[in-house]
């Protein structure tokens, strides 16, 4: 019995370990969707005149109040780095947001609208493959998780893992192609994009690291689902042709 019983636990653990993964791809993708940290960076601005007890290390100081000639002098005065400051800024799929000078608050705008119409069909191929990417993951939870509780019958349980299979592997290929899409559009918007836009230094976020593993987490997902299907089939090749080794034993040798 405890040996019969060891191949039926190893699969349990197989499709508990296959679920976990495709769960986590799932809560990793949604975040990262909705997110708008796919890329960091900072933008070159020029500093604006100081306004009333504005501090000067943020914006450009008179040497008088009204005095035409000083604000010119002082104006001329500020020269190379000293006349700029650097705003930081996240953008994702849906929007792009930047920290605004002396004050708490960001200036958000949605990214759509600053990408190059020659790349805006591309940006929303990438938006159709990742919201596809999320409902095949929660399709394929779906059905790992049914597949987990289903008891009644070996034969249904192993198309239903089949199944899952397909899906998320589809899963897994459309998120890939997603991220790459939006990898290619932000830098033709960082090239071609808006002059109030366009950032002096940037790199990848935390989201866009996010989306990526939860592709690994997909793949794996349906690595190990496959391997599970795999396996299943071949305990019942390998019962198959004991049982018929056995009745072929039983044919020729009789019992009396």
């Amino acid at each position: 019995r405890m040996p019969a019983s060891m191949p039926e636990a190893d699969s349990r653990h197989r499709a508990s370990a296959a679920f976990s993964l495709s769960f986590l791809s799932l809560i990793f993708s949604i975040t990262a969707f909705s997110s708008s940290y796919w890329c960091e960076g900072t933008r070159k601005v020029a500093k604006p005149f100081c306004k009333g007890d504005s501090k000067g290390d943020l914006c450009i100081r008179f040497n008088s109040p009204d005095g035409n000639n000083s604000q010119a002098v002082q104006y001329i005065w500020e020269t190379g780095d000293d006349k700029f400051v650097e705003k930081k800024f996240h953008a994702g799929i849906w929007y792009s947001c930047e920290e605004m000078i002396n004050e708490d608050s960001e200036k958000c705008r949605s990214f759509i609208s600053l990408t190059p119409a020659s790349d805006r069909g591309v940006l929303w191929l990438s938006i159709v493959a990742e919201l596809l990417y999320v409902v095949l993951l929660l399709i394929g939870n779906i059905l790992m998780s049914v597949e987990i509780c289903y008891y009644s019958s070996v034969i249904d349980g192993l198309k239903i893992n089949a199944f899952s299979a397909v899906v998320t592997v589809l899963a897994g290929l459309l998120g890939m192609v997603a991220h790459m899409m939006y990898t290619t559009v932000f830098q033709m918007t960082v090239n071609l994009g808006p002059e109030d836009w366009r950032p002096h230094t940037w790199d990848y976020g935390w989201s866009y690291g996010l989306a990526w593993t939860s592709f690994a987490c997909c793949m794996a997902a349906a690595v190990t689902t496959i391997n599970k299907y795999t396996k299943t089939i071949l305990e019942f090749k390998h019962k198959r042709k004991k049982l018929e080794r056995s009745f072929r034993i039983h044919y020729k040798f009789p019992d009396h």
